[in-house]
């Protein structure tokens, strides 16, 4: 089955609507009259730019901006991100070669044939090549990918049961009581109770 690349049918304007939409606000969704009216683009070929950024991840199904969307339009980070976005969309001609965008134009243009089986000849390649070469103007490949603040901070694991047992360990005393019935001799003889009471003493009391 021939892959679905994304393209605009007029790809000179992908990097006029980018650049509108790093200065535009993040709209709630992104919708046809979002893009007539605050974009300026009005016209239906305009209109493919929308399936083009839910196709490379700016854009959720439902037209929502999704986080690579606001990062695009932040400055420090908009190279960047467009090129992750880039990969996201054109993921089937990185699959054939993860450094499609440093291709030339022939090169690049032999891999959009190969992926989709159309001819040489065709306007549909020749808009696909077109409007890649024109949005990668204004990616950067070569920097590293953003990573997030939660990234870096490192994670404290959850004790184990033996680290909490020996934790315990350390910290409990025991301590037992225990009681003796002691059954005396019927005797008057105050003898008898003095050998008992120092038996007891010496042989259970004071150990």
């Amino acid at each position: 089955m021939a892959a679905e690349i994304p393209y605009l049918s007029i790809p000179g304007s992908i990097v006029k609507i980018l650049e509108k939409v790093k200065e535009a606000q993040t709209p709630e969704s992104f919708s046809q009259d979002f893009l007539k009216t605050k974009l300026g683009f009005n016209g239906g070929n305009y209109m493919r730019f929308i399936s083009w950024a839910k196709k490379t991840g700016l854009l959720t199904q439902d037209g929502v901006p999704t986080p690579l969307y606001k990062q695009f339009r932040n400055p420090t980070t908009s190279a960047i991100s467009l090129a992750k976005a880039l990969k996201i969309g054109y993921a089937e001609l990185y699959s054939r070669n993860e450094y499609c965008h440093d291709l030339d134009r022939k090169s690049f243009k032999a891999l959009v044939m190969e992926a989709t089986g159309d001819s040489h000849d065709s306007t549909k390649v020749d808009s696909i090549v077109a409007t890649f070469f024109n949005a990668k103007t204004l990616a950067d490949f070569e920097s590293n990918p953003i990573k997030s603040k939660s990234d870096e901070e490192p994670v404290e694991l959850p004790k184990g049961p033996k680290e909490r047992h020996e934790k315990v360990d350390k910290t409990l005393s025991l301590g037992l009581n225990y009681t003796i019935n002691l059954v005396l001799p019927k005797t008057d003889d105050p003898a008898i109770y003095n050998a008992i009471f120092k038996s007891l003493k010496e042989n259970l009391l004071n150990e």
